[in-house]
């Protein structure tokens, strides 16, 4: 919703009844997943400091994604590169001051995995992806699929962490694949309409 907004405020990026409704299913989905499909925990919510920083987070990533049309006509890999090592160099400082306290703290034989996993797929390769799809589709239509991330993390914990599925799972799945459907097909529709 955050990278929709932020294309419609900075470049005009409309968005047809289609697509809103399309995003307004994934975000069903999302919230099914995120409730564990018991509807009545909604009526519990009460925001923490931590969820006040995810939506800060989410709000910086949006910026990103919207911006991410104007990068430099340069390789994805490259931007990548370049990025992270601005990510290297701003938490340099924040490693120093934890050594310097005696707070630092290496992982675990399994944390080196888990960092490695995290390395190579949701940090590199995933967002060397969605660049790509902010490339070919813009930002609006590639932040999308962004909803797909918590279904996907359900969806790990079930394979990976032999979690039960539950009939939330596959609802949850169904939600954000048919809302992705039909904000595309609303893209679709929307371009047919202007030809």
């Amino acid at each position: 919703v955050f990278v929709l907004l932020g294309a419609f405020l900075v470049s005009g990026t409309r968005i047809s009844g289609l697509q809103a409704f399309g995003v307004l299913v994934t975000l069903v989905g999302v919230i099914v997943v995120a409730v564990e499909g018991d509807v009545s925990r909604l009526l519990q919510l009460v925001f923490n400091h931590g969820d006040i920083l995810m939506l800060v987070g989410t709000t910086f990533y949006a910026g990103f994604a919207v911006f991410l049309k104007e990068k430099p006509q340069v390789p994805g890999l490259a931007f990548f590169g370049a990025l992270a090592v601005c990510a290297l160099i701003a938490a340099l400082p924040l490693a120093a001051f934890e050594a310097a306290t005696g707070t630092l703290q290496w992982p675990t034989p399994k944390g080196w995995a888990i960092v490695a996993y995290i390395s190579l797929f949701p940090s590199f390769l995933a967002q060397l992806l969605f660049i790509r799809g902010v490339e070919l589709m813009g930002p609006g239509r590639a932040g999308v699929f962004i909803n797909l991330v918590p279904v996907f993390a359900a969806l790990f914990a079930v394979v990976l962490l032999q979690e039960p599925i539950a009939f939330y799972h596959i609802a949850a799945m169904v939600l954000v694949l048919g809302g992705i459907w039909l904000a595309e097909r609303g893209k679709v529709v929307e371009a047919l309409g202007r030809s």
